[in-house]
């Protein structure tokens, strides 16, 4: 596929409010415009260039795993998660009672995304199965634990907003998760 023909997606209709629907991505690439060939070639000059600093870090799976605690804290905001850095580095007895709820969802997402990441470097692909399993950690135990964990929604969701129609954003259709799902390989 021609990457300036490509479109990320499209907005489906549901009741009331506009739903993004992905465009699958697993493509085999081409382009015409000859400015992408130099952004590549850019971009793999910094790849290297990061690859290099990472051989001067002493210790590179520490800096890694402070990437991961900022990441998880970060993305937990999105649903109302209030912790600091010095706090998800602390321990559990060590956090305020109120904030222990917000504390042990982004050590859910820690521990998710550190999950995630030893499967695949195991050989484990990235699955239905993986993609569930991670779920079921990251609501393990935290205000979302009976929302199925590790199953797919049956209702709709949305970042933002009070109902769908005021969202920043909302996610696929649930009638139209199935055939995103079919596009990774099912493995049980």
């Amino acid at each position: 596929m021609k990457l300036e023909k490509y479109k990320s997606g499209e907005y489906k209709q549901g009741n009331g409010y506009k739903a993004f629907l992905p465009s699958p991505i697993n493509y085999n690439w081409g382009w015409d415009d000859t400015k992408l060939d130099s952004l590549l070639a850019e971009a793999n000059r910094q790849i290297g260039e990061l690859n290099a600093y990472s051989l001067l870090l002493p210790n590179v799976d520490l800096y890694i795993k402070m990437h991961v605690r900022i990441e998880a804290n970060k993305s937990s905001k999105i649903e109302g998660t209030k912790t600091t850095i010095e706090e998800d580095l602390s321990d559990l007895q060590d956090i305020n009672p109120e904030k222990r709820d917000d504390w042990e969802e982004v050590q859910n997402y820690i521990k998710a995304t550190n999950y995630g990441i030893a499967r695949i470097n195991d050989g484990f692909p990235v699955c239905n199965r993986l993609i569930r399993d991670i779920h079921r950690i990251l609501l393990n135990g935290v205000r979302g634990e009976k929302k199925t964990p590790g199953e797919c929604r049956t209702s709709q969701n949305w970042i933002g907003g009070t109902m769908p129609s005021t969202a920043a954003y909302v996610p696929p259709l649930v009638e139209g998760l199935s055939r995103l799902f079919k596009r990774f390989r099912i493995i049980y």
